[in-house]
């Protein structure tokens, strides 16, 4: 009855604004939020949250994600996170890639970009020697 063959990435999926969804969500194409999610969501590959849409749970994985409306959840976004002037997120984010708007409202902790290649994450040798000193 139900064919068992993964959606394309390109596909998407869509909850209406007066949907009201319960549980752990994995989309193998893209998602738009108009609605209300609650539960874990992993979307393989771009997730859009409108004005009117609410996601909370535990955590969000998307490749990119574009917040309009409310996120209270841990963040992960492997490509790029955006969020827009009317955005609202509350909860931990690590995201490759980060825009945040003038007005939106952000809660949380941020960790952009790979860590492993950022300048100054090592310590530098002249300064551990002066350390030493004391």
């Amino acid at each position: 009855m139900f064919s068992k063959n993964k959606q394309p990435v390109g596909s998407l999926t869509y909850l209406a604004a007066n949907s009201e969804f319960h549980g752990n969500m994995h989309i193998e194409g893209n998602l738009r939020v108009d609605g209300v999610v609650h539960g874990t969501v992993e979307v393989r590959g771009d997730m859009e949250i409108s004005s009117t849409g609410l996601v909370e749970g535990p955590e969000v994985r998307a490749r990119n994600l574009l917040v309009h409306g409310v996120i209270k959840a841990r963040v992960v976004a492997e490509g790029r996170l955006t969020l827009s002037r009317t955005a609202r997120l509350e909860g931990d984010v690590v995201a490759n890639a980060l825009d945040i708007e003038a007005g939106a409202f952000y809660v949380g902790y941020i960790e952009a970009g790979d860590a492993k290649i950022l300048p100054g994450m090592q310590p530098r040798a002249e300064l551990m020697a002066s350390r030493d000193e004391f």
